[in-house]
């Protein structure tokens, strides 16, 4: 009974796996798939809201600087010891930003497990550019060329009838 099933096709998925600096795969793997018309959309929201992320956590820093330091609790001051949780609330909603973009825990497969900061944020851009956005501008030009064959064709059998 070979005949009972349906052999799906893995057209146009990005499969990236993620290896570390020695080249050694960590066994985890993003994946984009490329005929998703909201990638775009997400990517750009991606951007949108990491923006919105960092005037929050620039404004947050600017109304703790005005405020009267005091001692902390333990070697920081208030102030200090604020600035933390401020970063560590900016680091959080980051990952939280990036993920939608990149894949449920696409960060933290990215980090091989670390926690986020100003360089993996940096990295994160980086490989976001160079080796995801290629195939998203090819894939957006695809998936518009197709479009447009399946209604060109379709108002040329329209005319033909």
């Amino acid at each position: 009974m070979k005949d009972n099933f349906i052999q799906l096709e893995n057209d146009d998925i990005l499969r990236l796996e993620i290896v570390d600096k020695n080249g050694v795969s960590t066994g985890e793997f993003l994946e984009f798939d490329l005929e998703d018309i909201e990638l775009p959309l997400k990517y750009q929201e991606l951007i949108e809201e990491d923006k919105k992320n960092a005037d929050h956590l620039k404004n947050q820093l600017l109304i703790i600087d005005k405020k009267q330091d005091v001692k902390g609790k333990k070697l920081l001051s208030k102030n200090e010891e604020d600035k933390i949780r401020a970063l560590n609330d900016f680091f959080k909603k980051e990952e939280e930003i990036y993920n939608m973009f990149l894949g449920e825990n696409g960060v933290k497969k990215l980090l091989n497990g670390r926690k986020l900061g100003w360089t993996s944020l940096r990295l994160i851009d980086e490989y976001i550019e160079k080796q995801i956005m290629p195939h998203l501008n090819i894939s957006v030009d695809n998936i518009t060329k197709k479009i447009k064959e399946k209604y060109t064709k379709a108002t040329n059998d329209e005319v033909l009838k």
